[in-house]
């Protein structure tokens, strides 16, 4: 399996634990609330590509552009968080001012 893929495996199954498990589950959903949790859910994703790819020399192409693991992983996080977010806060009526 190629790097490339691992990382968006990890994404992939992070957003996911978080917009379809943890985010729905919320007592109080809100913009704050949600923003929190994907600031934990990043970091997991990106704590994992770390574990695997730190140090390891692994080149990973992104848009034919030769990058690191880590600007993969937070680029590729960010392009598929945020259609998930948009969709989540539509869908829960979130908002600004919706902490009031």
């Amino acid at each position: 399996m190629s790097p490339e893929f691992q990382i968006l495996i990890i994404n992939a199954t992070c957003l996911a634990i978080g917009y379809f498990g943890i985010y729905p589950a919320l007592a109080r959903k809100s913009l704050v609330a949600v923003g929190l949790g994907d600031l934990v859910v990043s970091g997991v994703a990106l704590g994992t590509a770390g574990a695997l790819f730190w140090g390891a020399g692994a080149e990973f192409r992104l848009i034919g552009l030769s990058v690191n693991w880590f600007v993969f992983a937070l680029t590729t996080l960010i392009a598929m968080g945020l259609p998930l977010f948009l969709w989540f806060a539509r869908r829960h009526g979130l908002g600004p001012g919706d902490d009031k």
